[in-house]
């Protein structure tokens, strides 16, 4: 295990325990963050077993005032979460995926002061039920995070299968063109490659809706243009899309091409709807994927700003797995900046899920000693 140095005190001792993915624990007491080892996804039965002797290792440094977890029920991180608190007879703290991902960077960089979040990634479980992933969010700043409020987001994408469609992109593009009234064309454009059975049953699905939730995760806009674009129908791996979308704008950004682009907006169904018109050669792609690249960014450095405006915040945080991508990140990064705003991303915590049990921790910490600032103290001296 290793510690992180932060710039200000914790207002109480927490353990995060982590979400699912790249599933990490960590204490926080103090002005240091004890990490455990990363565990890797909790749908291994070997990486549940390894987050429940971190965790005992880590509660084996002194008492905790909190226990924090994912909103998600069903994940193991959340149940070992619940029975550790009920045995230390501390509170067990929920804390919204998207929030903690924001709150990770408040704390290792020590941001006193409101923040205007954008948490970018696959899927999070929403304080709605539903999945989001596309988020702007205000949220308190130093002793504060744990005061915060869903301000925008991007808009909602049908995914037929449910989960299934994360891992095959022709199904959000199907969905897409579902959505702009044309689905009709889902069986002759995607039978030649996934055979007229799967195209005929999704378009029947998206017509009658069944199984196809909805979400704003940005994830699976990513997925969502890689299928239009041809660029992916099944993932072999988590991101494959997203990485090889990135790798065709990084090509037309390097060329200095400069797509033209609509007006800012959150709502990306007329613009991955586009991207069926693309000519199938390597530098017409290239260039509509860096068009889809600005316009993302634009939509949500324009929201972000106004939102920043009208509540008298000076100072962005990114975080979520999304940021990975340079070009994103980059774009948006200037963008919000030429608007005057102050710009924070993750430095030694990952900006994904691995990074996300110090965010529930410092969530949860400012929770309990904003609930009961002498009950923490007291509790602890009991035990």
């Amino acid at each position: 295990m290793n510690t992180l140095a932060l710039p200000g005190a914790a207002p109480a001792p927490a353990l995060g325990c982590g979400a699912y993915l790249k599933n990490r624990a960590g204490r926080l007491d103090g002005a240091g963050f004890a990490w455990s080892d990363e565990h890797g996804d909790l749908g291994q039965a070997g990486a549940c077993a390894a987050l429940d002797r971190s965790a005992e290792a880590l509660l084996a440094r002194g008492r905790v005032a909190a226990v924090a977890h994912d909103l998600h029920p069903d994940f193991h991180s959340t149940r070992l979460a619940v029975a550790l608190a009920a045995r230390l007879g501390a509170p067990a703290i929920g804390v919204q995926h998207h929030h903690a991902h924001i709150a990770a960077v408040i704390a290792e960089q020590g941001l006193a002061r409101p923040v205007i979040g954008l948490a970018l990634d696959g899927v999070g479980l929403g304080s709605d039920g539903t999945a989001w992933g596309g988020e702007i969010l205000w949220v308190g700043g130093g002793a504060q995070a744990h005061r915060w409020e869903r301000v925008a987001h991007l808009a909602p994408l049908r995914l037929p299968g449910g989960d299934v469609a994360a891992r095959e992109p022709w199904r959000l593009a199907a969905a897409v063109l579902h959505a702009q009234g044309r689905g009709a064309e889902i069986e002759p454009r995607f039978a030649p490659v996934v055979g007229l059975q799967a195209a005929r049953t999704l378009h029947t699905m998206l017509q009658r809706g069944l199984n196809c939730p909805a979400s704003t995760g940005a994830g699976r806009w990513f997925d969502a243009a890689a299928g239009a674009l041809g660029v992916s129908v099944r993932q072999a791996f988590e991101a494959e899309a997203a990485i090889a979308l990135e790798t065709l704008a990084s090509a037309a950004l390097a060329r200095g091409d400069e797509p033209p682009l609509p007006a800012p907006t959150l709502d990306l169904h007329a613009l991955v709807a586009s991207l069926f018109e693309v000519p199938d050669d390597l530098a017409a792609r290239e260039r509509a994927a860096l068009r889809f690249h600005l316009a993302l960014a634009d939509g949500l450095a324009d929201s972000a700003a106004r939102h920043a405006a009208e509540r008298g915040v000076e100072h962005v945080v990114f975080g979520g797995g999304c940021f990975l991508n340079r070009v994103l990140r980059e774009r948006l990064a200037s963008q919000l900046k030429r608007r005057g705003l102050a710009v924070h991303a993750p430095l030694a915590v990952p900006c994904g899920d691995a990074g996300l049990a110090l965010g529930q921790a410092w969530v949860a910490a400012c929770t309990v000693a904003a609930a009961e600032p002498t009950a923490v103290a007291s509790a602890l001296e009991i035990h």
